[in-house]
């Protein structure tokens, strides 16, 4: 105890949704195994999340457990972004702006610390930091490039002319790559503040959410220099040229052999190496029954063996005959509800993966070697497929994407059949040289890991 008293102690405050908390809580194992204690705020229905934390790190770890604050705009019992319909997540992140003062009383009751770190979209923190005297670190959950984008739309209050359509192209000056995307393609919230379709105090904190990220000490984000060293190379305007330490994947390496289960197991050993399509689009983005049955015609057309997780709790509704008509070709499995996706991207019989380009789930195949077929929905997803595709090239585009347009079926299936075909030979050599670099990223010598101890080294200066 009178050792752990004497580690140098931060404050880490997770945005209560898994894809953004877990990345969040394997940083915090890592810098705990390192010398760092460390004070997790909670709320009691997100407090399952920190257990393996506290169960590898009892002496150096201790949660803060809070009530989730009240807000007229939510419905009782809504703690975690995971179960936050669209329309109410900038709501979420204003709620959440309430922990503020409980967190500022427990600090000057006999708590002090060095540091905060916090998510991004806990902005609120910065103030927070600068009444307790500290610094404070912003943890993305997201790519440097997907995190530069956000902020660059706040800080510039980029707006679309009144006579322009969602095909209106938004220029992102500050950023290397002379960037440009869609009005389509820019974040829902973001539209929503700018056109005022959101409450104007409720716009105004997610706003101020952003601006405050800009005055911090840092960033620190699950990156690695492979993936994105253009954007690691010089301090970004648009993240407050602050220093970025890039210290992905944060994933910890895990024997994923027994995650499949028997019957998901033999089936993929039916299938040759690389054979089959892997689809999933996450657990929050819902396919509409139109959008599905394009998918359907696409995969049955193209021919190509495909395993499809349609999440959402499995209550997509496909085409009638579907998934009779895959079993019987023993072509196509469907996996309602939870996936054991890192097991899947890891077997050798999948060789490509059709993903919504989640943050995650994108350096989740990276380091499974495994080349994707992109189709943003929402969120950062279209900066992210635009980094896969056009950049690194580890990636094709599958559907211009967004949520609810429906792609053309036949020409879908052209690009799965070319993709699994010859055509998709270039990416698929690139993604195994991207996984080899992943992998040498967070080992001794490379640059994830370099830039985490240089943070652990930066913390213990404090």
């Amino acid at each position: 105890m009178e050792k752990a008293q004497s580690m140098p102690h931060v404050l880490v405050v997770p945005f209560p949704a898994q894809g953004h908390a877990l990345p969040l809580l394997d940083l915090a194992a890592l810098l705990a195994a390192r010398g760092i204690r460390l004070t997790v705020v909670t709320t009691p229905a997100n407090a399952p999340l920190l257990s393996p934390l506290l169960a590898a790190h009892p002496a150096s770890v201790q949660p803060l457990v809070l009530p989730f604050p009240a807000h007229p705009s939510l419905p009782a019992g809504l703690e975690n972004a995971k179960n936050c319909p669209p329309s109410y997540f900038a709501i979420f992140i204003h709620a959440l702006a309430a922990l503020r003062h409980p967190i500022l009383a427990w600090a000057r009751s006999n708590h002090p610390v060095a540091a905060v770190l916090s998510d991004f979209f806990c902005g609120w923190t910065q103030p927070l930091a600068a009444e307790l005297g500290v610094p404070r670190l912003v943890f993305s959950p997201s790519g440097v490039l997907g995190t530069a984008v956000p902020h660059s739309l706040f800080r510039r209050s980029v707006k679309r002319p009144p006579d322009a359509d969602d095909g209106y192209c938004v220029a992102f000056p500050s950023i290397p790559g002379e960037l440009s995307y869609q009005w389509r393609e820019i974040s829902g919230t973001y539209r929503s503040y700018i056109e005022g379709r959101m409450d104007a105090q409720v716009g105004e904190a997610v706003r101020q959410n952003f601006l405050w990220n800009l005055e911090s000490s840092g960033f620190v984000s699950n990156t690695l220099r492979a993936l994105e060293g253009r954007y690691l190379d010089s301090p970004l305007e648009d993240l407050g040229f602050k220093r970025v330490w890039a210290v992905g994947p944060l994933a910890p390496e895990t024997d994923t052999s027994g995650e499949l289960g028997g019957g998901l197991a033999a089936w993929l050993d039916g299938f040759s190496e690389g054979a089959v399509v892997y689809v999933c689009f996450g657990s929050q983005a819902v396919l509409t029954p139109a959008v599905a049955a394009a998918l359907a015609e696409a995969l049955e057309r193209s021919a190509v063996p495909f395993l499809w997780a349609v999440g959402g709790g499995g209550s997509l509704v496909l085409p009638e005959g579907f998934e009779a008509r895959a079993a019987a070709a023993r072509r196509g499995m469907v996996v309602r509800g939870w996936a054991p996706q890192v097991a899947i991207l890891r077997h050798a019989a999948v060789g490509w993966f059709m993903t919504h380009c989640g943050w995650n789930s994108a350096l989740e195949a990276v380091a499974a070697g495994v080349p994707m077929l992109a189709w943003p929905m929402a969120a950062d997803q279209f900066v992210n497929a635009r980094l896969l595709v056009d950049e690194t090239r580890v990636a094709v585009r599958a559907s211009a994407g967004g949520i609810g347009v429906v792609p053309d079926g036949g020409e879908l299936a052209a690009v799965l059949a070319d993709a699994v075909g010859e055509g998709g030979t270039g990416a698929r050599a690139l993604a195994k040289e991207l996984a080899a670099e992943a992998a040498g990223a967070t080992k001794e010598g490379g640059s994830s890991r370099e830039d985490l101890e240089l943070l652990v080294e930066w913390i213990h200066k404090l």
